[in-house]
């Protein structure tokens, strides 16, 4: 499974701060469109996020669920991607990088149609996906007010 990594100079606790506020989710989160509740004891494992996919006037209902989480370092997540992909799990993980963090993310198709395109395949287009959210994900942490050059 393909490894996806972006430096930030947002602490991990900042970065951490984005992923345990479930509403914020489809603004990261590519494909992701709208929150339609977030579980109180988000992001415990168990916890639930309900969002759809898609543009309005078709989107779909989907739910994300935390299967593991160390809060501050890492969480795993069961994402539905209804009807392409099925569920992926997705893992997130965070360490202290000089003074700023490091942010991993894996991906694969545990269920569903997405088991069914080759393995290659899948991680390409997982892993631009990734790269666009893992850019997000760092440009909400930071919380900058210049933009980037």
């Amino acid at each position: 499974m393909h490894t996806e990594q972006r430096s930030t100079t947002a602490t991990v606790d900042q970065v951490w701060a984005v992923i345990a506020d479930g509403w914020t989710y489809p603004c990261w989160v590519v494909g992701a469109s709208r929150m339609r509740a977030v579980s109180a004891d988000w992001p415990a494992a168990g916890a639930r996020l309900h969002h759809s996919v898609g543009s309005w006037p078709a989107l779909l209902n989907d739910e994300t669920e935390v299967r593991e989480c160390e809060t501050g370092r890492r969480i795993v997540l069961s994402a539905k991607a209804r009807p392409v992909m099925g569920v992926a799990t997705v893992e997130i993980t965070l360490e202290p990088q000089d003074g700023g963090t490091l942010i991993s993310m894996r991906e694969d198709a545990s269920r569903g149609p997405g088991r069914l395109v080759p393995h290659a395949v899948r991680q390409a287009g997982i892993a631009r996906r990734n790269h666009e959210a893992l850019l997000r994900l760092a440009l909400l942490a930071e919380r900058r007010t210049q933009p980037r050059s």
